[in-house]
């Protein structure tokens, strides 16, 4: 290497230039870069219920769907009310991506008119957009029936939904069951993988395009209408949507807010303003390389990953801070030198300490990669080679452009008035012993928080409450039977397996088919109905539609007598098919001869613990039917999400197991001792039970930001770790133990002070985002970055003052 830091002092603006080439050669192709935040960026591909989840999306072909909440200020059924609705739905059906919309003016009202037959009321079905409509019988049906109550209305009768069903994209879903197929394949072909990847992307980001422009067509209508009346809008294309407009805005704000606090830190600390310029340059050009090496690599940005702009500048101004205290340092210690030999020795000396430093962060980033979540995985995969183009860029960029300047004394005033570092050196010394207790007791807390840590997926508590996803959400989950879909699939024996032999008799060879008019008998409806009525009564469920709701519905209307399966399939037969759509085909699927129950869950409910629900549900449904011959599958988007969160946090204790066995390895390899490697490592531990003692007390549930916290500070964390038991080593040779502490205290400690100070900021940039897992992480990382600077400067002193002054 000193081979190269002579070229770079020796030929500054041949160097420069040469990184400028490269940066805005490579950066050009940022615009290639690319935003998924889409549901399926946060599912386990190898997940069994993925597969079930799809097949029984396949099988009911479960419609894209977004759901309008109206509050009037008229009453729901009012000539106004029902006018607006009949506007907006109008205008919405215009629209070239909607396939259909339903309000309660298509709502079939099946008792209204008390005088009709069954056969009278399948061939003709009444609804509010037809005359002779009787408006109290109407109001009672859609506040009453199963049908319609806290599903299409609120039970106050003053919130209705207008479902706006959007054209199926089958293509998309042909392009899922490929990639899925063809990674099953035993002999897997990576070109065609490679080549479907490609087809798949293009047309996918061709659709969203086309998908935000309806939203934004339907979000003008819903403009247009509203006036001084509610209208709300959900649904999880909505979502996805506005997912990539808050990674988007927090991109910017993440780059531009990081680097102004990086400004204010760097003026602040050295009062010069080559000092605040030259880093900032590094930073630029740092990110604008990664930037456009992400996208030169077809690489996405998700909602996990969006942060990676934000933590590379982070990482690039501590190595920069490092190489400018060196400097100023060394200044003052060879004052006759010429500004080329300061510059060449800043960047000799600092090379080994800042490469290890940032070898141990990319240790703890790829860790990451440990994981089955794709956004994790490319995380890791980002900020590994992010922060390795930061350390060359740096020392690269900081060096020639350090050189090209004059030689002028550095201001020292912030060191001389402030004696933080020296407090904590002395603390380390003098108070050992308090020390090791408040550890011992940090490490109790930390224990008995992680046996209260719990793994939690709240949809609507990923979102500030001023949003409009979070508002849209909020009153559909409370007022309209709740938001998020869990599936459960009762799968019937043959008739053969529901009957005995003696039974069956002749009536096997005549009837055992699953033809439509014989599918309906005694044996499922009653099945049906029993599983319907467990659901019903189950906390956290809202609206639950299945057969059972049509046998309700049908009850009222059949004079009180419950629907015999002939008059069953009498309907199936000649409903409609728009209201077969609504009320049988989502429920019932003949061939594969099964039964589905389709929920929604109160995601609003801060008693919901998901994964504990999901598992009693399934434990009880299999208690209820355990004498029945038939096969239970519980799904959903709930499901998988709670099953990639639970994955994460299986894995951590690998991933943690990993970190500290590679941390350890590469302490030993740069410190040529077993006793400071032991020794760093516990400095880095006992600071890090803090973030999980006050998570685990406080409460706060682990996600899909905050389950990565633990990587990932130990990895920046180390640094300080690094840079202090590498000048305290250089120390020892020349004094003592006490002296060498106080001296790397008086030295480095300023530039782990300065670092940990701008990383704390620059973390704290991410309370500005919109999405309450990227605020958290924020917060709890300027938690364990500040614990880890404490550590660094009173803890590892402490150890080292303890255990290490015989090796001297």
């Amino acid at each position: 290497m000193k081979k190269i830091f002579k070229f770079i002092v020796l030929f500054p603006k041949l160097v420069l230039a040469l990184n400028l080439a490269i940066s805005i050669g490579i950066g050009v192709f940022s615009y290639k870069l690319e935003i998924d935040a889409s549901t399926q960026t946060l599912l386990l591909e190898n997940d069994k219920d993925l597969a079930i989840y799809r097949e029984i999306v396949k099988r009911y072909e479960s419609k894209n769907f977004l759901i309008i909440a109206y509050k009037p200020n008229f009453d729901l059924l009012s000539k106004e009310s029902l006018s607006k609705i009949e506007a907006i739905s109008n205008d919405l059906e215009k629209l070239q991506s909607v396939d259909s919309v339903f309000s309660i003016l298509k709502a079939p009202l099946l008792t209204n008119n008390p005088n009709l037959t069954m056969s009278e009321l399948v061939d003709n079905v009444p609804n509010l957009s037809k005359a002779g409509i009787d408006m109290n019988a109407a109001k009672m049906e859609l506040t009453n029936s199963p049908l319609y109550k806290n599903s299409l209305v609120s039970s106050d009768f003053k919130t209705t939904s207008i479902v706006v069903n959007l054209k199926d994209d089958e293509k998309y879903a042909n392009f899922i069951e490929q990639r899925a197929r063809l990674k099953e394949q035993p002999n897997l072909d990576q070109n065609m993988v490679e080549n479907l990847e490609s087809e798949f992307k293009k047309y996918r980001d061709s659709q969203r395009i086309l998908e935000h422009q309806t939203i934004s067509q339907i979000r003008e209508i819903i403009k247009r209408h509203s006036g001084d009346e509610k209208l709300f809008l959900g649904g999880i294309s909505m979502i996805a949507d506005d997912m990539v407009s808050f990674v988007k805005s927090d991109l910017l704000v993440y780059g531009s807010g990081v680097l102004l606090l990086l400004g204010f830190c760097l003026w602040l600390f050295f009062r010069q303003i080559r000092f605040v310029i030259l880093p900032i340059i590094v930073c630029f050009l740092s990110v604008v390389l990664a930037s456009g090496l992400f996208g030169l690599l077809g690489y996405e940005i998700t909602v996990i990953s969006s942060n990676y702009i934000a933590l590379q500048l982070i990482i690039t101004i501590s190595v920069v801070i490092h190489l400018i205290v060196a400097y100023r340092e060394l200044y003052f210690k060879h004052r006759d030198y010429t500004n080329i030999q300061l510059v060449y020795l800043t960047l000799r000396s600092k090379f080994k300490p800042c490469f290890f430093a940032i070898l141990t962060t990319v240790i703890g980033f790829l860790s990451l990669c440990l994981s089955d979540i794709k956004p994790i995985i490319m995380l890791g995969m980002m900020m590994s080679v992010s922060i390795s183009i930061s350390l060359f860029v740096a020392f690269f960029v900081f060096g020639s452009l350090l050189t090209l300047l004059k030689k002028i004394e550095p201001k020292m005033s912030f060191e001389n008035s402030f004696k933080f570092t020296h407090w904590c050196a002395k603390i380390a010394i003098k108070r050992a012993y308090i020390v090791y207790i408040i550890s011992f007791i940090i490490v109790i807390i930390g224990i008995y928080g992680v046996s209260k840590l719990r793994v939690e997926n709240s949809f609507i508590g990923y979102f500030k409450s001023n949003t409009e996803i979070y508002q849209g959400m909020k009153v559909i989950d409370t007022e309209l039977g709740g938001t998020i879909p869990l599936d459960v699939i009762i799968k019937f024996a043959s008739i053969k397996d529901e009957y005995s032999n003696d039974e069956l008799g002749d009536f096997e060879d005549e009837f055992a088919t699953n033809e439509p008019e014989y599918w309906f008998n005694s044996y499922k409806l009653e099945i049906i109905k029993k599983v319907d009525k467990f659901l019903q009564e189950r906390d956290f469920i809202g609206n639950v539609g299945s057969l059972a709701t049509l046998l309700e519905v049908g009850k009222s209307v059949n004079n009180n007598k419950e629907l015999d399966p002939l008059s069953l399939s009498l309907i199936y037969k000649n409903l409609p098919s728009e209201y077969k759509e609504l009320i049988l085909t989502p429920y019932i699927n003949i061939e594969n001869n099964e039964a589905r129950f389709s929920i929604r869950t109160l995601d609003s409910d801060p008693n919901l613990k998901r994964d504990e629900f999901i598992k009693s549900l399934k434990k009880d449904l299999q208690s209820l039917l355990e004498n029945e011959p038939v096969e239970i599958e519980v799904a959903g988007v709930m499901v998988l999400y709670n099953n990639m969160l639970q994955a994460l946090f299986a894995s951590q204790a690998d991933t943690i197991i990993f970190v500290v066995l590679a941390l350890f390895l590469v302490f030993i390899l740069i410190f040529r001792s077993i006793k400071l490697s032991i020794i760093g490592i516990i400095a880095n531990l006992v600071p890090l039970c803090v973030v999980f003692g006050v998570m685990g007390i406080a409460g706060i549930a682990l996600d899909i930001m905050s389950i990565t916290i633990a990587a990932i500070s130990f990895g920046i964390g180390v640094d300080d770790i690094i840079h202090y038991i590498h000048r305290f080593k250089s120390e020892s040779r020349i004094y003592g133990i006490k002296r060498s502490i106080l001296n790397s205290h008086l030295s480095i400690g300023y530039a782990m002070y300065y670092t940990s100070f701008a990383i704390f900021l620059g973390f704290s940039v991410m309370s500005l985002s919109n999405f309450w897992p990227t605020i958290y992480f924020g917060v709890l990382t300027d938690l364990v970055m500040l614990m880890m600077l404490l550590g660094a400067l009173i803890l590892l002193p402490a150890l080292i003052f303890s255990f290490y002054k015989k090796s001297i």
